[in-house]
């Protein structure tokens, strides 16, 4: 780590497979094709992407595809087969954030470092968000950024969203 090779202190990564992002490839090759042959405005938003030539037309394209199929899997609820569904998603992101909470010590500062899918549900705690809205929140995540929380083991609040002051260059805000 370069904070440690610079002289700093910083703990050895623990993994926590609770704030692993939902599973992306399940839902492009599992619940995408079944529903472009039940939704025929789904499966034209997948023909107009695939027919895109333009790199900046094609990441857009890519993107309402991509809304509207994860729309539907938060929308489908416990319904769907062979697939984490957004319920599960949303436990598995509150349980891992409950097991965080209740380790013992005041002041801490705990660093997590997960994806938009994890940060947009675990949004939902302090915020009372919908499911949608958590969803909508998770576009709008920039890569890097920094949310905070303030936390023990009783209370969970938002502090800070999405922030990326340690990126001078705007062109380094990316969302994917």
């Amino acid at each position: 780590c370069a904070f440690r090779e610079a002289g700093g202190r910083w703990p050895e990564p623990v993994m926590a497979p609770e704030l692993d992002e939902y599973d992306i490839t399940g839902l492009l090759h599992g619940l995408a094709p079944e529903l472009a042959r039940q939704d025929p405005a789904f499966a034209e938003l997948i023909n107009q992407y695939r027919q895109c030539t333009k790199e900046h037309t094609k990441v857009r394209s890519f993107q309402k595809a991509f809304e509207s199929l994860t729309r539907h899997w938060v929308k489908a609820g416990d319904s769907l087969q062979g697939l984490e569904t957004w319920p599960a998603f949303r436990a598995r992101v509150e349980r891992g954030l409950r097991a965080i909470r209740a380790k013992p010590g005041r002041g801490r500062r705990v660093a997590l470092f997960s994806s938009g899918g994890f940060i947009g549900a675990a949004l939902q705690l302090p915020l009372g968000a919908s499911d949608p809205m958590a969803l909508e929140l998770s576009w709008r995540i920039h890569n890097c950024a920094v949310s905070e929380f303030v936390f023990t083991q009783d209370r969970f609040t938002l502090d800070g969203f999405n922030a990326v002051p340690h990126l001078e260059n705007a062109e380094l805000w990316t969302y994917r």
